[in-house]
């Protein structure tokens, strides 16, 4: 075998379509254009996403569905367990924010009773469900 002879299976490539090309291709005079309209001029075939001719796009026809509330860009929610990764038993924002438990936008922080602790942990300026509220103060710790 040489290089030079290689070559691939018989009708694995084809030849591209001549349109154009006179009546006896099959696709001579308008080139599978059709007469006249959008698509049958040059470099007018394309229309942008979602537009019908007009006519109101069906992603405007429909309600929009859904609420995306402001607020919850500037709340973080914080489980019970990830209070142990903090060295500290003070706990309020700025701890928080040093351990990259929260993201650093937050304004409010919410404890969630989820996982244990065992530490007695005091919270400052932080908000807390009342399963967790429950679990902070089972283990001697106090919500400020």
């Amino acid at each position: 075998m040489r290089l030079n002879t290689i070559k691939s299976a018989p009708g694995a490539r084809r030849e591209r379509t001549r349109v154009g090309r006179g009546i006896g291709s099959g696709l001579g005079k308008t080139a599978g254009r059709g007469h006249k309209g959008q698509y049958a001029r040059t470099g007018k075939g394309k229309v942008k996403p979602g537009f019908e001719g007009g006519q109101m796009p069906l992603q405007r026809r429909l309600p929009k569905v859904g609420f995306r509330s402001k607020l919850k860009a500037n709340t973080a929610e914080i489980r019970l367990y990830q209070l142990e990764q903090l060295k500290d038993t003070q706990v309020d924002i700025e701890a928080l924010r040093n351990a990259a438990l929260i993201d650093p936008r937050a304004k409010k922080v919410r404890v969630v009773k989820k996982g244990e602790i065992t530490r007695a942990y005091k919270l400052k300026g932080i908000a807390a469900t009342a399963g967790a509220k429950a679990a902070i103060e089972a283990a001697g710790g106090t919500l400020e």
